[in-house]
C-alpha cells in the first residue's frame, strides 16, 4: 500500500518526537567515572571558592552540584578543577573538564570560534571599576590618563581598551596573567582603579580589602556580561542536560518549588509542577536521565533564587541585589525556557 506524501511526513514527524536522546560520550564518561569534572574559578567568593577544608561553594559551584545530582544522583560527586582565565577554554576543549562553570561571559567569538557551546545564563553582569574612596573619584570618566589593573585573557581587558578609546580617556592598563596578581597590585596602590565584572568587584572588595569601606565600586557599567556554563561542541545530549538543569532550577523558583518543599510539591495539582517533578510526564528520558532528574537537582541546591540568596544576595558579604537577575515576572531578565 502506497502512502500519501503527507502521511509519510506525519509518520516521520511523530517518530522523531518519540525518540529519546541517546547518551552522548560525555554522559557515558561521567557515569563510568562516577563524577562530573567541573572547571571553576581559582577563588571568587560567592561564585566559586574553596574554604580552609577544601570544600567548594558558590553560585557556579551549585550549577555543577545540580548537574551531578541530576546525572549521578548525588550533588557531591563533583571534582572541581580551579582554572585561571587563560586555562579555562583549553581545559574544556581538551576534555580535561566536562563543564566550565566559571563566571564566563557568553560572546559571539567564544561561541563561534572555540569549539564550545554556551548553555544558559546564570548571572547577568556588567563590567565596572573599583577605586579607593580617598581618591574622591565618582565616575569612570574621571579615570582619564590613570592606571587601571586588569586581568589578561578576559573580555574585561578588551572592554577597558574599547571604553578608553571611545571616551578619549587614554587609560593606561596594567595587565596581569593571574587574578590574584591584578587585585594584589590594586590594593598595593600600583593602580588607581581595578576593573572586572561588578560581581567580581564586590567579591574582591569583601574578601581582600583590609577595610572594604575604604573602596567603592563606581556606578557605571561599561559592558554587558551574561555569565553561564559552557560545554564542548559535538555532544548535543550533554549540552541539553547542562542547559535544562539550569532552566529547571530557574523555573522551579517561578513556580515556588524549593529545596524544602520539593517532595511535598509532587502532590501539587499544577500541571507544570507535576511535569517538572516527573509526576505526570517523564521528561528525563528525552535527556538520557530518569524522571526525577530535576527534583534531585532542586533538593540538592534549592531553586535559582535560593542559590542566589545563599551565595551572593543581600544577606551575604557580597550584598548583591537581585536586579537584572530577578525573574522576568519580577522585573528581571531570568526567563527560563519551559520544561515541557
Amino acid at each position: 500500500m502506497k502512502l500519501a506524501p503527507l502521511t509519510l511526513a506525519a509518520i516521520t514527524t511523530l517518530s522523531l518526537l518519540s525518540v529519546p536522546a541517546f547518551a552522548g560520550k560525555t554522559l557515558d564518561a561521567v557515569k563510568q567515572r562516577g563524577q562530573v569534572v567541573c572547571g571553576v574559578n581559582t577563588g571568587l567568593a560567592g561564585f566559586s571558592a574553596a574554604d580552609s577544608n577544601g570544600k567548594w561553594s558558590g553560585l557556579d559551584v551549585d550549577v555543577c552540584r545540580a548537574v551531578a545530582a541530576s546525572v549521578l544522583g548525588d550533588g557531591e560527586k563533583v571534582k572541581y578543577v580551579p582554572l585561571n582565565a587563560q586555562q579555562r577554554f583549553t581545559a574544556l576543549q581538551s576534555g580535561e573538564i566536562d563543564v566550565l562553570s566559571r563566571n564566563t561571559t557568553f560572546t559571539l567569538t567564544r561561541d563561534a570560534s572555540l569549539g564550545l557551546h554556551m548553555t544558559a545564563v546564570t548571572y547577568y553582569d556588567g563590567q565596572g571599576f573599583m577605586v579607593p574612596v580617598n581618591r574622591k573619584i565618582k565616575s569612570a570618566k574621571q579615570l582619564k590618563g590613570q592606571t587601571v589593573c586588569v586581568q589578561a585573557g578576559t573580555t574585561t581587558e578588551k572592554n577597558l581598551t574599547d571604553y578608553s578609546r571611545a571616551n578619549k580617556l587614554n587609560i593606561k592598563p596594567v595587565v596581569f596573567d593571574k587574578l590574584e596578581a591584578a587585585t594584589g597590585a590594586y590594593f598595593a596602590g600600583r593602580c588607581v582603579a581595578y576593573t572586572t565584572d561588578a560581581s567580581g568587584l564586590a567579591s574582591t572588595r569583601n574578601k581582600e580589602a583590609k577595610n572594604p569601606a575604604d573602596h567603592m565600586v563606581l556606578p557605571e557599567l561599561i559592558s554587558k556580561e551574561p555569565l553561564g556554563p559552557m560545554v564542548r561542541r559535538g555532544d548535543d545530549e550533554w549540552l541539553s542536560i547542562v542547559k535544562w538543569v539550569t532552566y529547571g532550577l530557574q523555573e522551579a523558583e517561578e513556580y515556588g518549588v524549593t529545596q524544602a518543599n520539593v517532595e511535598q510539591m509532587k502532590g501539587s495539582d499544577d500541571p507544570v509542577i507535576k511535569r517538572m517533578l516527573g509526576v505526570s510526564e517523564d521528561t528525563g528520558k528525552l535527556l538520557g536521565l530518569d524522571k526525577d532528574w530535576l527534583a534531585r537537582a532542586i533538593k540538592t541546591t534549592g531553586n535559582y533564587g535560593e542559590m542566589f540568596e545563599r551565595n551572593v544576595g543581600p544577606k551575604t558579604p557580597l550584598q548583591l541585589p537581585r536586579g537584572a537577575n530577578n525573574l522576568w515576572n519580577k522585573g528581571g531578565l531570568i526567563y527560563p525556557m519551559p520544561i515541557r
